[in-house]
């Protein structure tokens, strides 16, 4: 063995052996698995990981670290499935598009997922920012504070779609975007527009398979990729190790993207009987952003926050997503949390769980819906999403009990995530 080498092993062996672990006393704990709370049990964690999970609250060793939650309830990290990390509600927002370049986007983005790891959210899945694959790296290298990051990059979609950056603007100015910046139209750039988004760094498609609310076009629900086009867009991204998330207002959309082997629906506004059997015979989520619904359709009632065209979109559709999601997990249509965070601060993503159980979903299987559930969609189950031994210490506690109250879920007083104490108060 090299010498360097050895210098490696050895220092490497004697980090491990000095280890430290944190005990951590829990009052209350909701796994995400088991259906019942745990009462008075122990989290131990060495570096990033919990390799013991104990009942009473155990005695650290001398050197070793106790944090005191008897009085909380502790929760795995929890995960929104559906957040834009690189921008954030404003009426200026559609003038901005030509004011600020990428980098203020990023700069911007910084505090957003400051912001959100400190409201308990562990991991998210970024829907869409060309600047997130560089948040993400920023993050895991530990030179910025935020969540881990599953990111889907620049969404792909037709043009004159939801995804189409130039809808609005004035001839001279539209261009003919194409795949390098997410437009596609036909199987040939569908692929094209895929490879893209894998060279960049993402880690999820995002496309756009319907109309949507927040851009300038007339339509929010009408079918914008064909079936064939959606498949090519599966088919490709699945050579590359890839799965695909698909906005989706209108049934006709949801339909085709469901067909096409989509892993999640988007929002899923629209979505009628037919499409719940198809969510059901196919296996995939259903992510509803219940928030966002109510968020834009609370902002379109203030003159001048969006533009006219936006403004009546959202008073249609925003509304209906609530009424929607109450029928799907009826139905037992597979759900997973998720916010469309940017559409309203950052920060405040733990409203949707008050929304969710609003509409008649248990405190319990919401929980769930934004830990294991959403660990399962995001292929990381494995990894986080309970709390089990060989887990992820990504743990979060709140204040009060949010199976009889869901206002404690805005009451976050600690966030673990991998081992690494961001918030204890």
């Amino acid at each position: 063995m090299k010498k360097s080498n050895l210098f490696l092993f050895l220092m490497t062996f004697i980090a491990s052996a000095t280890a430290q672990k944190t005990y951590i006393w829990c009052g209350t704990l909701i796994d995400g698995i088991s259906n019942e709370p745990k009462k008075e049990m122990t989290l131990v964690v060495e570096k990033n990981k919990i390799v013991a999970v104990e009942n009473g609250f155990s005695k650290a060793a001398a050197g070793e670290k106790t944090i005191d939650l008897k009085t909380k309830t502790v929760t795995p990290g929890w995960i929104d499935c559906h957040v834009h990390l690189s921008s954030e509600t404003n009426p200026k927002a559609y003038l901005e598009e030509f004011q600020l370049n990428e980098s203020d986007y990023a700069y911007r983005s910084v505090e957003y997922a400051r912001r959100t790891l400190m409201a308990g959210f562990t991991t998210v899945r970024d829907a869409g920012g060309s600047v997130i694959p560089s948040l993400k790296k920023a993050i895991s290298q530990g030179i910025i504070v935020g969540p881990q990051i599953v990111a889907a990059g620049t969404p792909i979609g037709s043009t004159g779609s939801h995804g189409d950056p130039s809808n609005g603007y004035r001839e001279d100015l539209m261009g003919d975007p194409g795949p390098r910046i997410g437009v596609a139209n036909g199987i040939d750039e569908c692929r094209k527009a895929v490879r893209q988004r894998y060279k960049e760094g993402s880690d999820v498609i995002k496309i756009m398979a319907t109309g949507g609310v927040l851009d300038v076009s007339t339509n929010s629900n009408g079918a914008q990729f064909s079936e064939e086009e959606m498949k090519a867009i599966v088919h490709t991204a699945a050579d590359y190790g890839l799965k695909v998330m698909a906005h989706a207002h209108g049934a006709e959309g949801i339909k085709r993207a469901l067909r096409a082997g989509v892993i999640s629906i988007e929002h899923g506004t629209l979505m009628d009987e037919e499409c719940i059997e198809l969510f059901k015979k196919t296996g995939a989520w259903y992510v509803p952003t219940i928030i966002a619904g109510k968020s834009v359709a609370d902002s379109a009632k203030i003159p001048n926050y969006y533009p006219e065209l936006v403004a009546k979109k959202a008073v249609e559709i925003g509304p209906k997503i609530q009424s929607t999601f109450a029928k799907a997990y009826k139905a037992g249509v597979r759900i997973a949390f998720g916010t469309d965070a940017g559409v309203y601060q950052h920060g405040k993503n733990w409203k949707e769980f008050t929304y969710m159980i609003e509409a008649g979903m248990t405190a319990m299987d919401a929980i769930k819906a934004a830990t294991i559930s959403a660990a399962d969609l995001l292929g990381i189950k494995d990894k986080t999403g309970s709390i089990e031994t060989g887990k992820r210490a990504d743990i979060v506690a709140v204040d009060g009990d949010p199976l009889k109250d869901p206002q404690a879920f805005g009451k976050v007083v600690f966030v673990m995530k991998e081992g690494v104490v961001y918030k204890n108060q």
